[in-house]
């Protein structure tokens, strides 16, 4: 567990914001992810949402040079499976399960789970794991509610995501329990159906250099 938890920290600590993507189209996937790495952001969540997801995955890891791709929205094992078949180099869920954690435990790929209250948290820290997404981050308490986390559950670090803005990510990121949050407003839906890749890729310079904010 030590060894995945240190390899879904260097993916998480390598850049402040991880794009949440979804795959409508998958001609996008390709110039989409580019864009992505061009801006800095090379660790990229595609959800499983759509049915080109997979697809979109697999195009991505053997296609783009330097990203790191990962799946999101994996509800269930079979999910777990398919999209470390197809690539993924991480993998997200908005919640836990016990039988995610039981297939989890059977791969090495980095596992992200979700978790939001503190008795889900506990529980995320007695199975070995200190990284977390905190999903919905917004309507689930934001800011405040993972500040007031950060000394009663020391050593947990988290991934916010959810109603996440490029005005409220820096309040965020200044938080000592949070490595990075999820975001979907660099690859909005007007720029993708517009194939503005350098739209895209502009947005993504901007969420780097929230690191430096």
């Amino acid at each position: 567990m030590q060894q995945k938890n240190e390899a879904l920290s260097k993916v998480l600590r390598g850049q402040p914001v991880i794009p949440v993507v979804q795959i409508a189209n998958l001609a996008h996937a390709v110039p989409m992810a580019k864009a992505l790495v061009a801006g800095g952001l090379p660790a990229i969540e595609i959800t499983l949402r759509t049915n080109d997801a997979l697809d979109a995955i697999r195009l991505v890891a053997s296609e783009v040079e330097g990203a790191i791709v990962g799946a999101g929205t994996v509800l269930n094992p079979k999910q777990f499976k398919e999209a470390e078949a197809a690539g993924s180099q991480f993998i997200v869920s908005p919640g836990t399960t016990v039988e995610l954690l039981n297939e989890a435990k059977d791969h090495m790929v980095p596992y992200l789970p979700g978790a939001t209250t503190p008795s889900e948290i506990m529980s995320m820290v007695e199975e070995g794991y200190s990284i977390l997404k905190f999903f919905p981050a917004e309507q689930s308490g934001g800011i405040s509610f993972l500040k007031s986390l950060s000394s009663p559950i020391s050593g947990v670090a988290f991934c916010p995501t959810g109603g996440i803005t490029p005005q409220s990510a820096p309040d965020y990121l200044s938080l000592p329990n949070v490595l990075c949050v999820g975001g979907s407003w660099i690859t909005p839906n007007d720029l993708m159906d517009a194939e503005d890749w350098d739209g895209i890729e502009r947005l993504a310079r901007e969420a780097h250099g929230l690191a430096t904010v």
